[in-house]
């Protein structure tokens, strides 16, 4: 029976010394009110990620000849960890930065690395994912979008839905079915380079809870994709969308996206917190530490060159449990009400979070899917 490969991992000096250089940098460049720290990788800031790129901060482990950095994943984690833990409004390069760039170093051409990726490490290229469907949910093998064979490349029809941020990214990486198999659900699926502004796209708002528009629902009507912006070989993308997945769960975002609340609890009890207040906010504080060691294992793993797809799996799991819980204790533990657009800073994050946490379980894989793989990586199914 397969089991977990959580290893203790311990930051090097150089990754260590890199947060000084970050806290100052967000000193500097970071004068966001608490309800917009609370966004966490949901703020979207062209020029912010701009600033980042210019840092370095960007593509930090991909190669120099792709406008990288060649620095290790534990250094890539201290930063990551130092920008949500401030809330910073990363997204214009989060998705590109965290996934799409890797499936391109991986999977890509020379031609599609030499086209993407520079841009990406400047910050001047925004990515969306194009996974999920209407009626499909995280169930990524139902896939119904087709992209059938023309002249030149592909013609697209069919629908992608919860699609953050692509009314304002210049490119999505999706996933489209280009063959059918009744024997295997996950044969004759293919991953693509798509235009967000390509003839036949119609990219329609989703509003969440918050009254923010961040999802989409995108239809594809006749929309023609080049062959030379296919990833990988036709038919693989099965593979390459759960290698994908793996560096979307496994990030301390999976954990931090509530820090803002947790703060502000921290803030509201003060120095001499009520017993309750204090048991509390210490259980809180001993998940928060146990969610960063696992996650920080993964990023030695990444390092080490190993795949960590069933260990991602359970961190994102256990995040994302840990923050929808953090609404929950800051009312319980401080009697508050939420209160939207009014009240205290206290009062608007809590809002804000309690209405936009349950969306968690969704991004990235649902629950039961994420249970489902692993048990069969544990081999109990």
């Amino acid at each position: 029976m397969a089991t977990f490969q959580f290893d203790l991992c311990e930051l090097p000096p150089e990754a260590e010394s890199l947060r000084g250089e970050v806290r100052q940098f967000l000193r500097e460049n970071l004068k966001t009110a608490a309800i917009s720290r609370s966004r966490s990788w949901g703020g979207f800031d062209r020029e912010f990620s701009r600033k980042l790129g210019a840092r370095g901060w960007i593509g930090m482990t991909w190669p120099k000849k792709y406008g990288g950095h060649e620095r290790t994943f534990l250094e890539r984690y201290v930063v990551m960890e130092e920008m949500l833990a401030a809330g910073a409004p990363v997204s214009a390069h989060w998705v590109a930065d965290r996934q799409s760039g890797p499936l391109l170093l991986r999977f890509g051409t020379e031609e599609q690395r030499e086209r993407f990726l520079p841009a990406i490490t400047r910050g001047e290229m925004s990515f969306a994912i194009g996974m999920s469907e209407p009626d499909s949910g995280s169930d990524l093998a139902s896939l119904r979008t087709r992209a059938e064979r023309v002249a030149g490349g592909y013609r697209v029809n069919g629908s992608k839905i919860w699609t953050s941020n692509a009314h304002k990214s210049e490119y999505m990486i999706a996933t489209f079915r280009t063959a059918t198999d009744p024997k295997d659900r996950h044969a004759g699926l293919t991953q693509f380079l798509v235009e967000t502004k390509s003839p036949g796209i119609t990219i329609n708002p989703i509003i969440d809870l918050t009254g923010e528009h961040h999802f989409n629902l995108i239809l594809f009507e006749d929309v023609f994709v080049p062959e030379e912006m296919r990833v990988g070989a036709e038919g693989a993308g099965w593979a390459q969308v759960t290698t994908e997945l793996a560096f979307e769960r496994s990030g301390p975002e999976r954990y931090l996206s509530a820090m803002a609340l947790i703060l502000e609890l921290v803030r509201a009890a003060g120095p001499d917190p009520t017993e309750r207040q204090a048991i509390a906010i210490g259980r809180v504080m001993a998940h928060l530490n146990t969610l960063r060691q696992l996650s920080l294992s993964i990023s030695g793993m990444l390092q080490a060159g190993q795949n960590p797809n069933l260990e991602a799996a359970v961190v994102k799991d256990l995040g994302t449990t840990f923050e929808q819980e953090i609404p929950q204790i800051a009312h319980d533990v401080l009697g508050l009400e939420p209160s939207p657009g009014t009240g205290s800073q206290l009062h608007q994050v809590l809002a804000y979070l309690t209405q936009s946490v349950p969306s968690h379980s969704l991004r990235g894989g649902t629950r039961e899917v994420l249970r489902g793989i692993i048990a069969r990586g544990l081999g109990l199914r």
